[in-house]
């Protein structure tokens, strides 16, 4: 069970999509694509400030399409917003103590999707530090400790975080020392998603009820990305992502992931006369390169958003 209802009209409108995208983009294999839908009809339950106790926002059934919505993954920087979460809920219930210094790394992972303030938000979380090799000793208590945030997300009880894996920081060049070694010879432990666990992520922070609503409030803030106001940097996390497919009166809350081999994007958008819905795309392979894609999805979506009314 999803935490999604699917039907006809959109599954409809979903393989349409996907279609009229591989026709466009000949380069994207069927299985280098996942993606995930979510549809908000009246009375939306989401963006109202936490107005709805998790009960009754968990009671209220959504509408969605998902394509290969289980596929394991690796994230790149969409695994921030995993981190995210944790460290609120880590500051909420006392287990950390907030900082100036944490506050900026809390920001800059993501909103700049910082990895050398990633790495400090991880630490935190874990009580770990990278460094040298460890002994077999030590490095299994290491281990089970930078574990803590996948025991975390089990605890939620959540079906589609069951084959999720969150434990390894964020990097440029790649791991050293006791980080590559944790990481497997064949980093087959490296972090792992799927759209439909981000998406649902995603749902309960735009919900209100991730952590608290006053957490997912703050983490709302985090996410706001203006589409009007871009930055020359090619990292902005809209340019070649899915605002870039969004008209300028949109509103958009995100959180982009890309390496060389991967480009990645999470979000809930709202456009006048349209009703508000959640898009999770992961794109791998050859395909991530060619940063045409995810926007050319993002516009489709949009475009046809005028065809799910409830």
């Amino acid at each position: 069970m999803t935490f999604f209802r699917k039907e006809q009209q959109l599954e409809t409108l979903g393989d349409r999509i996907l279609a009229e995208t591989w026709a466009e983009f000949p380069i994207l294999a069927r299985n280098s694509i996942a993606l995930t839908w979510i549809i908000y009809d009246a009375p939306v339950p989401v963006n109202t400030g936490g107005a709805l106790s998790p009960l009754a926002f968990w009671g209220h059934e959504v509408r969605g399409f998902s394509y290969r919505g289980v596929e394991q993954i690796y994230p790149a920087s969409v695994i921030k917003l995993f981190y995210l979460v944790a460290i609120c809920e880590w500051l909420e219930k006392g287990m950390s103590q907030t900082s100036k210094e944490l506050e900026r790394a809390i920001k800059d992972m993501i909103v700049d999707s910082s990895n050398d303030a990633t790495s400090l938000v991880v630490d935190i979380l874990s009580g770990t530090t990278s460094g040298p090799e460890l002994p077999p000793g030590p490095f299994e208590t290491w281990k089970m400790q930078r574990n803590i945030v996948n025991r975390y997300f089990q605890s939620l009880g959540w079906e589609e975080l069951q084959t999720i894996n969150i434990n390894q920081k964020t990097w440029g060049d790649g791991p050293y020392g006791r980080e590559r070694i944790f990481v497997g010879e064949l980093m087959d432990n490296r972090n792992m998603l799927t759209t439909n666990a981000t998406a649902r992520l995603l749902h309960s922070i735009v919900g209100g009820v991730a952590v608290s609503a006053m957490q997912s409030q703050a983490m709302m803030g985090l996410l706001k990305r203006s589409l009007t106001e871009l930055s020359n940097d090619e990292e902005n996390q809209i340019t070649g992502f899915l605002g870039g497919g969004l008209p300028n009166n949109a509103q958009l809350w995100s959180k982009a992931g890309w390496t060389s081999k991967v480009r990645h994007d999470a979000a809930y958008i709202e456009i006048p006369g349209k009703q508000p819905y959640l898009l999770v795309v992961f794109i791998e392979g050859a395909a991530s390169q060619n940063k045409a894609i995810l926007p050319y999805i993002s516009a489709k979506i949009a475009e046809y958003s005028d065809k799910v009314v409830g």
